[in-house]
């Protein structure tokens, strides 16, 4: 078990989870500034739906791949020293990201986005399963995970603020977004020492890399995620375009709904979290907890079933609300999930899944190929909304057996 240094309150590993929460949100400011300029940047590069989709599935298949680097390397270097230095780096490729003149250009920014992006998650996965009991990591994670509503309810409002009539001005805005994340390594720097979160020690008897990876439950995970992100990001990126070019409403308008409906993710994100805490304090398992809430979540995403077909007003945006507190509330039980599997090689794991999550970006290809032939982004954006409910039925049919361990508790900070 890894202690709290001596000197350390009790209440140090909550403050850290609010910086992990900050980290999240920063990382989505620099993802998001994309999707929220999109209809600016598709005109003035002169970009087709699918180029468009062609930059999700570049930063998908690059995240894909930092995932399998800095999963392996968040096991084995200091998460104090990787963390800041990957939010170093892709705080200034976003800052870079408004200095190009070409889809080439833009296209690069965006793969090396995704590529320094994806350590962010093994790294602050890994600090959390450190951090806290099993019966706490959902919560935690829910505080970890609902950073990155916060980053998507702050940029549209930083983008709407600078962002004049002139077309261009889209570049600033990445520009300041790209500067924020230096504030951030300061702040971790500060609040966590040179011994903190260091390696553990492999323990003697302990599971290797390759039973974990080849266990049922790891087949579980990567299926889980790879049904769950796929959906998430669809929304993500789609939903400016959906709301502007699919039923009518103006930029602005668009601007500030986006940042009400990452409102109501970071709503449905802390309250999974939450209520599988209350669950479990109440005499529910732990994975009966999780899973309960996973399926609430899951069948409010399903929502977009009727979203898709809503025309313009209240009640469609009514409904894209709860469809967003739904998409994102199943992540905090996902990671909690993944902490349970091995506390040697949780950042291996997490880098796996980053795989898993990313494997099937051809969506957004997919997706927008299909909206330049028919014109309509229905069909798609009902699809993104069910996914979670096939992660579900993966749950369900594949993690708990008669027999199977307990959460692991080893390696979480007394």
């Amino acid at each position: 078990m890894n202690e709290e240094p001596s000197s350390r309150s009790g209440s140090w590993k909550w403050w850290v989870c609010g910086l992990l929460l900050l980290a999240s949100t920063i990382n989505y400011m620099d993802r998001q500034t994309l999707a929220n300029a999109a209809v600016r940047i598709s005109k003035q590069l002169n970009l087709s739906q699918a180029q468009y989709g062609g930059l999700e599935l570049g930063f998908g298949w690059a995240f894909a791949a930092g995932s399998i680097v800095f999963g392996i390397v968040a096991d084995r270097w200091s998460i104090r020293w990787v963390y800041p230095a990957l939010v170093t780096m892709w705080s200034a490729t976003g800052f870079a990201t408004g200095l190009v003149h070409s889809y080439e250009g833009l296209a690069v920014c965006r793969v090396m986005l995704g590529f320094f992006e994806a350590g962010h998650w093994p790294c602050a996965v890994k600090t959390t399963q450190r951090l806290l009991n099993p019966e706490d990591r959902s919560l935690g994670n829910s505080v970890l995970q609902s950073g990155t509503s916060i980053g998507a309810i702050i940029t549209p409002l930083v983008m709407r603020a600078i962002m004049t009539e002139e077309l261009g001005t889209w570049r600033l805005a990445f520009q300041v977004v790209g500067m924020v994340g230096m504030v951030w390594v300061v702040a971790w720097l500060l609040m966590v020492r040179g011994d903190d979160l260091k390696p553990l020690p492999p323990k003697p008897g302990g599971a290797s890399i390759w039973s974990v990876l080849s266990s049922r439950r790891m087949v579980a995970i990567l299926m889980i995620i790879a049904c769950i992100n796929t959906g998430w990001q669809l929304l993500r990126a789609w939903l400016p375009k959906f709301l502007q070019e699919g039923r009518g409403y103006s930029e602005s308008t668009a601007l500030y709904f986006n940042s009400a409906f990452f409102v109501a993710t970071d709503v449905g994100c802390l309250g999974a979290g939450a209520l599988a805490w209350w669950l479990c304090r109440r005499g529910f398992t732990v994975h009966r907890s999780r899973s309960l809430v996973f399926l609430l979540c899951a069948v409010l995403s399903a929502l977009t079933l009727v979203a898709a077909f809503l025309p313009q007003g209240l009640a469609l945006l009514a409904t894209l609300l709860v469809v967003g507190a739904g998409a994102l509330g199943v992540f905090p039980i996902y990671h909690a999930l993944t902490q349970d599997l091995s506390p040697d090689h949780q950042g291996k794991v997490s880098g796996a899944g980053g795989v898993a999550a990313f494997a099937l970006s051809p969506a957004h290809a997919v997706f927008g190929s299909m909206v330049d032939r028919s014109g309509s982004f229905d069909i798609g954006i009902a699809v993104a909304g069910c996914l979670p409910l096939v992660a579900f039925v993966v749950l369900w049919w594949m993690w708990e057996r008669p027999g199977d361990p307990a959460p692991s508790t080893v390696g979480t900070a007394g």
